[in-house]
C-alpha cells in the first residue's frame, strides 16, 4: 500500500518550460529569467544543455515581485484573464475594478 501511494505522489506531473516560452508567459526580457535562475529564485533542470524551469517556481516567483506581477499582467499570460474567466486568486483581478467597470456598463436608473 505504502508503494501506491508514493506512486500515485510521483506520478504528478511537473510542468517545466524553456526561458524564452517562462518571457513570452510572464511578459519580461529572458534576461530577467537568466537572472533569476543565476540568483537562485527559480528552479530548473538542464535537458540536452537547456534550461527547463519548474512552472510553480515561476509562478512564485512572479508573484513575490511586483514590477514581474505588473509586467505580468499587462503584458504577460494576465493580460488574458478576462478571456479566458480565469478564477484563480493568483490572476483575478481586484474586486474593485470588477465593481468599476460593472458600474460604468449598466444604465442609469430614472
Amino acid at each position: 500500500m505504502v508503494s501506491a501511494e508514493n506512486n500515485e505522489q510521483n506520478s504528478k506531473e511537473i510542468v517545466r518550460v524553456s526561458i524564452s516560452e517562462a518571457a513570452r508567459l510572464f511578459g519580461v526580457n529572458g534576461q530577467t529569467i537568466r537572472r533569476a535562475i543565476q540568483a537562485g529564485e527559480i528552479t530548473y533542470v538542464v535537458v540536452s544543455g537547456r534550461y527547463k524551469l519548474n512552472f510553480a517556481s515561476l509562478v512564485k516567483w512572479s508573484q513575490n515581485r511586483t514590477t514581474i506581477k505588473n509586467k505580468s499582467n499587462k503584458f504577460g499570460i494576465g493580460q488574458y484573464v478576462d478571456k479566458w474567466k480565469i478564477k484563480n486568486t493568483l490572476y483575478s483581478p481586484s474586486a474593485k475594478s470588477i465593481n468599476k467597470k460593472t458600474d460604468k456598463n449598466q444604465k442609469p436608473t430614472e
